[in-house]
């Protein structure tokens, strides 16, 4: 092959020729062209694409032109020559190339040392690379279905386990034996005899409204209550509730009736009823209790929580399908737990119950008579302040107490609010005593009239002029004027601070529910009619416990004790516990005491006296008589309150009585009396106090 000489120039390229098959040639070999083809600066090897779209037409061109000689071919081909580098066999090199681009019309850009290759072929799938892959996939399906599985098997399986078991499980209340109220002597006044209680599981119940309907008029409660409980409901919690009490504490029989009907859902069970064996007797204290036996008034509503005890619950697993009626079918061998129920304590009070049947008695009889509205009666024993008896008229029965208005079930001793007129005198003289403003043996001015803030006020027994009387004379004369002139020397703030000390204007703490505080007005609250008016019971409110709490006060030395009536707690196991000591205070001292109680032997010994109708034949009687009003809402009623309060023996004092009456048109004071003699007569010879063989002193109205 000739060598050319690197300074000579390229040959003129030769124009495009079309052939006969219809592609184009030119001067230059296709190849050549394709070889010098680089599309926006790329090579052939970079853009494959355009490249290919060329093979077909060198393919042709190859085919319709003579085979060039390798000495044209290499001439056709621009030079690449440097000056002084020609390497050695040129000649092979060009017809090898020659040849390589014949098998492949792809090549190197001129330029470019790198060949072009044929186009990759696509890769087969790898099987070993998809089998792992697959496995692993599974794999780790395997893991969570392990794991969701050992999650049931193992930490939910208690969940589920408890779950399953619950909708098996057949509650059963244990009803906890309410304690018994018994009286000093441990005389049953109220206590629990076998009865029955019907049940539902609303969950087990067909028919909410056709059971309702079944029921209503055996259990005789309406319809309309026990439709919510038969049908399904759940607590405030969300739990499914699948036991609802519909009765509690009725007869056997009406238990008995009630599984006759063959009810889905209905239970019965052995239960107590609440009996009250003397229906009235105390009733004003013991109170009652509701149908589940809940206390609802008097002592078995202050004391409930004791009384009543803890429930017990059964549980066990049944076996029968769902809707069965018997409810005891339970799996022998299954589960079972049993909490027992925790029987109430009982209370044994202070009441005497032949004493409270005698002062009922009485009561009822005088109240009759006087065609009273109301009436109370108490027996306290003055030195521990144990209530012996307290009646209250009207009475009512406690085994069926819903027979009688609300307001006939009260306690009138210490629920309701009176005047107390002249028996609230003994306040005054106590008081005036204990200052030093008189002495026992001094007289007083009284005068004939006196007018504080428009009201004038006077005496039953009128003087045309200022008279001296004795203090026994003031008091067995329920002389109006001359108590308020030792009020007035007393002074407003000392007498509120003596009835305040007496106990005045604040509950007892009997705790006996709805006790009333009465009110004592500060003088600050005072008008200037109220100086006269207060210091002889007129608008001051107590309740008659309160003011048989004064005067036995004053019989018990001056020492105010507390009023109760608890005397002890008994467990179920049957140990006693006392009632702890009640609080005391001293009022007044023990020798204005003992004067106060001998000057109050005036009042029934004295001609002309208020209390001679108190008198207690062969016994020492020492009280007061009262008149006052009766206080509803705040305002006076119609009527008025008669009251006598004594004690006996009055040289020996053991017990005071305090009897109040209201009656609608007066003349209350022929009651009272004769009802305190003849109830503290009974209560000495109860007691078997002895009279002290003594008189009473003589007594003086005017020194």
């Amino acid at each position: 092959m000739a060598r050319r000489d690197p300074d000579d120039k390229p040959s003129e390229v030769p124009p495009r020729q079309r052939l006969p098959d219809g592609s184009s040639a030119t001067g230059r070999s296709r190849i050549t062209e394709a070889r010098g083809y680089h599309p926006r600066g790329r090579t052939v090897g970079e853009s494959v694409r355009p490249v290919l779209r060329l093979v077909p037409d060198a393919e042709d061109a190859t085919r319709t032109r003579p085979r060039a000689s390798t000495a044209e071919t290499s001439t056709a081909r621009p030079s690449t020559a440097r000056p002084n580098t020609a390497r050695p066999n040129t000649a092979r090199t060009d017809t090898a190339r020659t040849k390589t681009a014949r098998r492949s019309p792809i090549h190197a850009h001129p330029a470019s040392s790198r060949r072009v290759g044929p186009p990759r072929q696509p890769r087969l799938a790898d099987q070993a690379r998809r089998l792992r892959l697959g496995t692993a996939v599974l794999l780790a399906l395997f893991i969570v279905i392990a794991g969701r599985l050992v999650a049931f098997q193992v930490t939910d399986a208690p969940t589920y386990a408890a779950q399953g078991l619950a909708a098996r499980l057949q509650p059963v209340n244990l009803p906890a034996p309410r304690g018994s109220i018994l009286d000093r002597y441990g005389a049953v006044l109220a206590g629990s005899a076998e009865a029955r209680y019907v049940f539902a599981d609303p969950d087990l119940v067909k028919d909410p409204a056709k059971t309702a309907d079944a029921l209503s008029p055996v259990l005789g409660i309406p319809r309309s209550e026990l439709l919510p409980r038969l049908a399904p409901h759940r607590r405030g919690d969300g739990t499914e509730v699948r036991f609802e009490y519909l009765a509690r504490g009725v007869p056997v029989t009406m238990g008995q009736a009630v599984s006759a009907l063959n009810l889905a859902g209905i239970g019965v069970r052995r239960d107590e009823s609440r009996v009250v064996p003397g229906h009235d007797l105390a009733a004003n204290l013991i109170g009652f209790t509701g149908r589940e036996l809940t206390g609802l008034g008097g002592l078995e509503a202050s004391y409930d929580e004791l009384l009543r005890g803890i429930d017990g619950m059964r549980q066990f697993e049944i076996g029968q399908p769902a809707g069965e009626v018997n409810l005891d079918h339970e799996i022998p061998g299954g589960y079972h737990e049993e909490i027992p129920a925790r029987p109430g304590s009982s209370l044994q009070l202070t009441i005497d119950r032949d004493l409270q049947f005698e002062v009922q008695r009485v009561l009822g009889v005088k109240m009759r008579q006087a065609k009273a509205i109301t009436g109370s009666a108490v027996v306290l024993d003055l030195r521990t302040g144990e209530v012996l008896a307290q009646a209250s008229y009207p009475f009512y029965d406690a085994a069926n107490p819903f027979n009688y208005q609300p307001g006939e079930r009260g306690d009138a001793a210490s629920g309701i609010a009176v005047d107390p007129g002249s028996v609230h005198k003994a306040i005054v003289v106590a008081a005036c005593l204990q200052e030093g403003i008189v002495a026992p043996g001094d007289s007083v001015l009284v005068p004939s009239s006196i007018t504080k803030g428009g009201t004038r006020f006077s005496d039953t027994h009128p003087h045309a002029q200022p008279v001296r009387m004795t203090l026994p004379g003031i008091l067995a004369w329920s002389s109006n004027l001359g108590t308020i002139t030792l009020a007035d020397q007393l002074g407003a703030e000392k007498l509120y601070e003596y009835q305040r000390a007496f106990g005045l204007g604040e509950p007892t703490g009997e705790n006996l529910p709805g006790e009333s505080a009465g009110l004592v007005q500060p003088p600050a609250n005072w008008s200037e009619a109220s100086h006269g008016s207060i210091p002889i019971g007129m608008g001051v409110s107590v309740t008659p416990l309160q003011m048989a709490a004064v005067y036995a006060a004053i019989a018990n030395g001056g020492v105010w004790v507390r009023p109760h009536l608890v005397r002890a707690v008994i467990a179920p196991d049957g140990k006693s516990t006392p009632a702890p000591a009640e609080p005391t205070r001293r009022v007044i001292s023990a020798e204005n005491a003992s004067a106060l109680r001998t000057m109050l032997e005036a009042v029934v010994t004295v001609p002309g006296a208020t209390g001679l109708s108190a008198k207690v034949d062969g016994y020492r009687v020492a009280g007061k008589t009262g008149t006052g009003k009766l206080v509803q809402d705040g305002k006076y009623v119609a009527g008025e309150v008669a009251s006598f309060i004594g004690m006996a023996p009055a040289d020996a004092p053991r017990y005071v009585i305090a009897v109040f009456a209201h009656t609608p048109g007066g003349n209350g004071g022929v009651v009272a009396g004769p009802a305190f003699a003849e109830l503290m007569e009974y209560t000495l010879s109860h007691f078997r106090v002895a009279p002290t063989g003594t008189n009473p002193p003589k007594f003086r109205v005017y020194p």
